[in-house]
């Protein structure tokens, strides 16, 4: 892998995984378009998801700081309890999701509800919750959305952050939310990839200079990218995204029923 090339993906990785319009996604048409296979290299993936762990961890870190010194409080409770669902839906789940990154073929269809949810999102009158106030009710239901947004190319900060919104948190608390559950995600999927990578390879393989310049592309773009969502989700301003994703859904959709030069048709 080049130097280009690597941060490219660094770059599109960091930049989405917290922009609601989908890493994964992005990810998987990046690899159709330059005919790359990233997700076989674990190594390069492993690094970028550090890079944007290190991002939001040092984004958040007054609230990550809060949380570990408060493991009682209410407010930790309430994160944990909305992971549950998410670790459901990824155990039972996981190989469909996995065939489905692979192939592409659904990814035109995920942008299209992406880019309805983001629609929506602008319209959603914000409640007056926040991680206090919220139920278990709450919490499950904001988890069970970031367990489906393992699909590619739906939106995991987009769909929590529309969660959070319907069942009443205000924005900055639906966006905060959104944010500090993305912490223990992104550690779930680089503590597997490493003990993937160490067995199979050695740590030697997270060496390379492409790779390092990947993980710090995705970590500069990542930092950036969640201050920028929490700007705009607090003067709701999500319908400038919701325009992209249909316009990137259009395409993809095309290409899918008419040209054939992508993506995998449609079943």
């Amino acid at each position: 892998m080049t130097y280009g090339d690597a941060v490219l993906f660094g770059a599109v990785q960091g930049l989405t995984e917290f922009l609601p319009i989908s890493s994964s996604g992005h990810i998987v048409l990046l690899e159709k378009l330059l005919h790359v296979d990233v997700e076989r290299n674990t190594a390069f993936v492993l690094m970028l998801h550090v890079g944007t762990l290190i991002a939001v961890l040092y984004a958040m870190r007054k609230e990550v700081r809060w949380l570990i010194q408060h493991p009682k409080a209410r407010e930790t409770w309430m994160l944990v309890v909305a992971l549950l669902p998410t670790a459901v839906i990824g155990a039972l789940f996981e190989e469909w999701f996995d065939d489905l990154f692979e192939s592409g073929a659904t990814i035109g269809l995920e942008f299209l509800l992406t880019g309805v949810i983001l629609w929506w999102m602008d319209a959603i009158e914000a409640g007056r919750k926040n991680e206090t106030t919220m139920t278990v009710a709450d919490s499950l239901w904001i988890g069970a959305l970031q367990g489906a947004a393992i699909l590619p190319a739906l939106s995991r900060s987009g769909l929590t952050i529309a969660g959070g919104l319907w069942r009443g948190l205000n924005r900055e608390a639906a966006t905060r939310i959104s944010f500090l559950l993305s912490i223990p995600a992104i550690l779930g999927g680089v503590l597997i990839k490493l003990d993937d990578l160490v067995e199979a390879h050695g740590s030697a393989a997270l060496s390379s200079g492409p790779m390092l310049a990947g993980m710090l592309a995705a970590l500069a773009t990542g930092y950036l990218s969640v201050r920028w969502t929490k700007s705009l989700v607090s003067r709701a301003r999500m319908r400038w995204f919701a325009v992209y994703a249909f316009a990137l859904a259009a395409w993809i959709l095309f290409d899918q029923l008419v040209q054939h030069r992508f993506f995998p048709p449609l079943a």
